[in-house]
């Protein structure tokens, strides 16, 4: 049986959500596949709305830059296609769903798989790490250094690295042999206080 194939997303914005207007300006995906990557997609876009200076600042994502980048419509379109029906994951991914829906949506389509989440899981399966964002759980982790912070595809790379490290664990230490989608969804709803004993049930 061929391995799980799981898209992971990282979305960089104008703002917050796109309830208030927001919208996308770059998005990364990498397909990982037996704990590997295989593929990877990674394009500015062009909404026609202005970034605000706080958020150049953040991202290094220039008006400029985006003056040149290909329209949202076309963008959503290829990752659309792209990804097909693989599974999501991002790190918070309640950010990243809400413009994957909405952006989506502009274009007609809609998201038929489930999104899982790695800042949830994180929270649950390494509660000792000092923070649970990204970049702090990555270098907690001594994983490999992916790029520049808040742009899309090094933080699409990051996640990934972090649901590798994260898989691991849960084979090598709780003896889950199998660690798909499904049950990285199941896990990321179980209490943190519950999770020793979930764990336990899945041996």
């Amino acid at each position: 049986m061929p391995a799980e194939r799981i898209a992971v997303l990282d979305f960089e914005t104008t703002g917050l959500t796109p309830a208030q207007g927001a919208r996308a300006t770059e998005i990364g995906v990498v397909l990982v596949e037996g704990g590997r990557v295989v593929d990877r997609y990674q394009s500015l876009m062009n909404a026609g709305v202005r970034v605000p200076a706080f958020i150049e600042q953040l991202t290094g994502i220039s008006n400029a830059m985006l003056r040149d980048a290909p329209p949202t419509a076309r963008v959503m379109a290829e990752v659309a296609d792209f990804v097909g029906d693989a599974p999501l994951l991002a790190h918070n991914a309640a950010f990243d769903q809400k413009f994957w829906d909405a952006e989506l949506g502009l274009i007609g389509r809609r998201r038929v798989q489930p999104f899982a989440c790695s800042l949830l899981l994180a929270r649950r399966l390494l509660p000792q790490a000092p923070s649970h964002k990204l970049g702090v759980l990555n270098r907690w982790a001594r994983l490999p250094d992916t790029g520049q912070a808040h742009r899309a595809l090094a933080d699409a790379e990051m996640a990934a690295n972090l649901l590798g490290f994260m898989a691991a664990l849960l084979r090598e230490r709780h003896g889950i042999a199998e660690v798909s989608h499904g049950l990285l969804c199941s896990l990321q709803k179980v209490p943190a206080a519950k999770i020793p004993q979930a764990l336990a049930r899945l041996n």
